[in-house]
């Protein structure tokens, strides 16, 4: 596959994790966000299994399962299971332009995080824009309607989902084992699927099953938004490393305003705001040094 076919997966997959944060509506409207998170990943781990199978990988899985089992739930439990549960409840209460926005500052949360206990090298223009983007992030959730101040729990909920897909990034790089990337993908999906499973019934959250709409938003997420984005993202990965790949999610909050608009939703001037200050300063951050000009 060529560079165009490559931007291509990373394009794809920004726009389905976008469509994400406008398909959880309504999912919602017909089951618990813990029977959602569940519901959308047992369905998603059992198509990886699938497409494990028909590759003929199932005795690599049988490996990475003994060898490097606990690592991988482990970051299923982190990135999967713990992002959902917090990701779901959020989308009740804030919109999908919220969302995607606050998760827009993901690359550069990471990149903190990565220098805080990776030891990885955090540029002087990381440090200076990870301010600017809290700020407009701050203008998206508090730019209320008539200049009224809306902080929802759902935006406090998300900045949460946020930072645990931080952390998982983080874990990632140590303890992600070498292999199959579908293999290493399906173990993680399966153990987050279990936990979330185990929450919903531990909650008490009634099960049902969804309408044709909600059904039909539910699928698409499973093999769009959880499934391809996936498997897609990390094949960008892996031409074009973390750094330049990660620049790709600042469309996520422009196709999820596009979707929402086209849904009779179109953002705020607040949202519009914060969301080019935050998009900036995660570009800037981003963007490779120069280099040093030789003076010898």
């Amino acid at each position: 596959m060529g560079q165009t076919g490559i931007y291509a997966l990373a394009v794809l997959s920004a726009l389905f994790w976008a469509a994400n944060f406008n398909l959880a509506g309504p999912v919602l409207a017909d089951m618990a966000p813990m029977t959602a998170a569940a519901g959308r990943f047992g369905l998603a781990a059992l198509v990886m299994a699938a497409l494990v199978a028909g590759r003929g990988e199932l005795g690599a899985l049988m490996g990475a399962a003994r060898k490097s089992g606990g690592r991988l739930a482990l970051l299923g439990v982190v990135g999967i299971a713990g992002f959902n549960l917090l990701f779901f409840d959020a989308m009740r209460t804030t919109s999908a332009v919220n969302g995607a926005l606050i998760m827009a500052t993901n690359p550069l949360l990471t990149a903190v995080l990565a220098a805080m206990f990776l030891g990885e090298q955090l540029p002087g223009r990381q440090i200076a824009a990870l301010p600017v983007a809290l700020a407009g992030v701050s203008m998206v959730i508090l730019g209320g309607v008539k200049g009224d101040v809306v902080f929802g729990m759902g935006d406090v909920e998300m900045m949460g989902a946020n930072l645990s897909w931080a952390i998982y990034n983080v874990m990632a790089r140590r303890l992600m084992p070498a292999g199959s990337a579908l293999v290493n993908a399906t173990i993680p999906m399966a153990a987050g699927a279990l936990v979330l499973a185990l929450a919903a019934g531990l909650s008490g959250a009634e099960f049902a099953i969804p309408g044709p709409k909600a059904g039909a938003a539910l699928l698409a997420m499973v093999v769009f938004g959880s499934v391809l984005a996936y498997l897609f993202w990390n094949a960008a990965i892996a031409r074009m490393g973390a750094g330049r790949t990660a620049l790709f999610l600042n469309l996520v909050p422009v196709f999820a305003a596009a979707i929402a608009t086209l849904g009779g939703t179109p953002p705020s001037p607040a949202q519009l705001g914060g969301g080019a200050v935050v998009i900036a300063a995660v570009i800037i951050s981003m963007l490779p040094r120069r280099p040093q000009p030789c003076l010898a």
